[in-house]
């Protein structure tokens, strides 16, 4: 490939970054408990893309493009995750509150299940495998490395989006001593539960009209 075409690949992957998914909405919630966790999850994002850019680069992806019901049940698995970490958030924001109006400490989320869960939000997004399945015919060169090039641009969008995630938890991090107050706490957690739950949500409800 050229330098040319890397660069609008490249290019292309930094619009989609900055477009809110679950995936920023993910490291958001845990970046609130531990700054770290939200960089483990962004990480975890990250080889979750790399294992769609495989799959493709091996072919196994084209089933989603071939089979509706295949992409239909990958959608709502993901809808049922999304809808999983929503309720789990808002349920955790209950318990770190006592019936005395005292906050109790907020449970810190372990590094390794931010990284679970980053994989698993980006492993059960069918949107990842199709934008390498629509994408990648359009930059990688019928020269016979095609399996080499496509992971080339899944390795290039797993570094772009996983830096503008973990820039994201920094900054998140960097503001947790405002995020911690008890009324903007309960204000966060709030709303990132439901975010994630209306993305799940959403998610089952497209799957089912199409």
């Amino acid at each position: 490939m050229t330098a040319a075409s890397i660069l609008a690949f490249a290019g292309l992957c930094v619009v989609l970054a900055i477009t809110p998914g679950p995936d920023t909405f993910l490291v958001l919630r845990f970046s609130l408990s531990r700054p770290g966790a939200g960089i483990a999850a962004s990480l975890g994002s990250a080889v979750g893309s790399l294992a769609w850019a495989l799959a493709v680069a091996l072919g196994l992806a084209a089933l989603l493009e071939q089979s509706a019901e295949v992409y239909r049940v990958l959608k709502i698995v993901g809808g049922l995750y999304l809808i999983y970490l929503g309720v789990m958030a808002f349920i955790a924001g209950r318990r770190n509150r006592s019936g005395t109006g005292i906050e109790t400490p907020v449970r810190r989320t372990s590094l390794h299940g931010g990284f679970a869960a980053g994989i698993l939000s980006t492993m059960t997004n069918p949107k990842v495998g199709l934008f390498f399945l629509a994408v990648a015919p359009q930059f990688v060169p019928h020269d016979g490395f095609t399996i080499g090039n496509t992971l080339l641009l899944g390795a290039i969008d797993a570094l772009v989006g996983s830096l503008y995630l973990v820039v994201v938890a920094l900054l998140a991090g960097r503001a947790v001593a405002w995020l911690k107050r008890p009324a903007v706490t309960t204000w966060l957690e709030r709303v990132s539960a439901g975010i994630l739950a209306a993305l799940g949500l959403g998610t089952i409800a497209l799957s089912a009209e199409s």
